[in-house]
């Protein structure tokens, strides 16, 4: 639900209203998704880069086993509050105010995190191809999305993407089809599930959620 790319790659990512947004509803999160949250984390290990860290929100949840985070997040408002997580996760955590089409390393990432961000940026293909190009040979990418519903909330989602939903929520798009997109890009999908948070009838185009592992095959 964060956007971590700018309109154009090269303009800073500058949304005042979203990112007082963002930190009101990640301080308020439910249960149910914070505990989505520490299952996708579970069991990381080495090094790690987090894709749209937003207000550090995931920090919490690393286990002991990883060596270092590197959580990518432009929206300088967002990666302030993201600096003062960072400084008190149970890990060693830097964050980079870079976009992730921009970011380079040197040395390829073990695993690579994604929490409710694909939905965000203007290009999914072009970012799940650099966060392929990003890891390790048999590293994997751990995804946590909103994703496209069926039937009458499909509509309802296709009705938001088209006209208030990305404005107020950074570039949101309810319907999409991420783990299609994953799954094109090279990766294959392992423990892939769906999870609803939220209950049905809330009236929000997010209460889907996908969840699961995307593994970079081997060299």
């Amino acid at each position: 639900m964060r956007r971590t790319d700018a309109a154009q790659a090269d303009e800073p990512v500058d949304n005042p209203f979203f990112a007082w947004l963002w930190k009101t509803l990640s301080s308020h999160e439910t249960e149910a998704v914070r505990r989505l949250r520490a299952e996708n984390l579970a069991g990381l290990s080495g090094r790690v880069l987090e894709v749209g860290a937003g207000t550090g929100t995931n920090f919490e949840f690393y286990p002991s086993t990883v060596d270092e985070v590197v959580a990518i997040e432009p929206e300088r408002r967002l990666a302030d509050v993201a600096r003062q997580a960072a400084a008190k996760a149970p890990v060693p955590v830097s964050v980079t105010g870079d976009t992730v089409e921009k970011f380079s390393s040197a040395h390829p990432f073990d695993a690579v995190v994604c929490s409710l961000v694909l939905c965000s940026v203007d290009n999914p293909e072009q970012v799940v191809a650099q966060i392929f190009s990003l890891l390790r040979p048999g590293g994997e990418l751990r995804y946590l999305e909103h994703v496209a519903s069926a039937g009458l909330r499909a509509d309802f989602q296709r009705l938001a993407d088209a006209t208030v939903w990305p404005r107020l929520f950074g570039n949101c798009h309810t319907h999409r089809h991420t783990e299609q997109v994953i799954s094109a890009a090279g990766f294959g999908l392992q423990g892939a599930r769906r999870d609803h948070p939220l209950p049905g009838w809330v009236p929000i185009p997010t209460t889907e959620f996908a969840i699961g592992r995307a593994v970079r095959p081997a060299a």
